[in-house]
């Protein structure tokens, strides 16, 4: 599906909406092609209340990035329904409050910059304008042309779409990527890359492997903290994401610190 991206500034105006009164509704969730994050994985397994290693057989696909060989986590494809979301249904999207990142933000992309010297993030914007997609205040066929959409900034945008937390630990997982491609050039090895995929992507397999496997022992992490990573999926996945930067990288943990 030809698109075309639009910079726009965080402080730019956009005028959109999508609801069920917008004539392309639902559209935008067929003949997709939808990686998932980390934390996007976290938060759909639990509005669905199944583990981590279930949500991943039943509707993902695993791939392995050609030149990284860092695995790529996807939406299974389903030709049948037009290569539909699996979780969108006439009505609208049947996860909306965990909806994925990108998902999210639509009709904005992201892009972040990490400065080499400063770890500093530089955050990049663009418009996406689908030829489906009508949500557009200036797009023929949006039903309430009366009526447009209210303008917003961008940065008024993120904040309604309640984005914020996913950009963080979506931030933390683009590192590892940089890292990767600077310091470790060509494919990772197959048990560096099940370990990437247990700690990042299989939440409720790798917390056992900590708690009943003493895969983490080395480390002599505090109790407190361990009594945190038990209940928590977010701080067991910034564990994870931080085990996978020593396991790679050497840097050290330093979450409890």
């Amino acid at each position: 599906m030809s698109e075309e991206m639009i910079p726009i500034g965080i402080d730019e105006m956009l005028s959109f909406e999508c609801s069920p009164d917008v004539c392309c509704f639902n559209e935008c969730c067929k003949d997709l092609n939808q990686f998932l994050t980390p934390y996007d994985i976290l938060r759909l397994k639990k509005n669905l209340g199944i583990t981590s290693d279930l949500f991943l057989k039943r509707y993902t696909s695993r791939h392995n990035g050609p030149e990284s060989g860092l695995p790529v986590i996807t939406f299974k494809s389903d030709p049948a329904s037009g290569y539909a979301c699996p979780f969108v249904r006439e009505s609208g999207c049947s996860v909306y409050e965990d909806r994925p990142a990108s998902c999210r933000i639509y009709p904005v992309a992201r892009a972040i910059v990490r400065g080499r010297d400063t770890g500093m993030i530089t955050e990049h914007f663009a418009l996406i304008e689908e030829p489906h997609c009508r949500g557009f205040a200036h797009k023929e066929g949006y039903l309430h042309r009366e009526n447009p959409p209210v303008q917003m900034s961008v940065r008024d945008w993120l904040k309604s779409q309640n984005v914020e937390l996913h950009n963080k630990m979506n931030d933390k997982m683009m590192e590892i990527i940089s890292l990767k491609n600077r310091i470790m050039p060509g494919r990772l090895d197959g048990v560096d890359a099940d370990r990437f995929y247990l700690a990042c992507y299989d939440l409720d397999r790798f917390r056992p492997e900590i708690f009943e496997h003493g895969l983490l022992n080395e480390f002599n992490i505090p109790a407190h903290f361990l009594d945190t990573v038990k209940r928590d999926d977010v701080a067991l996945l910034e564990l994870g994401l931080a085990w996978v930067k020593n396991i790679l990288f050497g840097i050290e943990i330093t979450l409890w610190n």
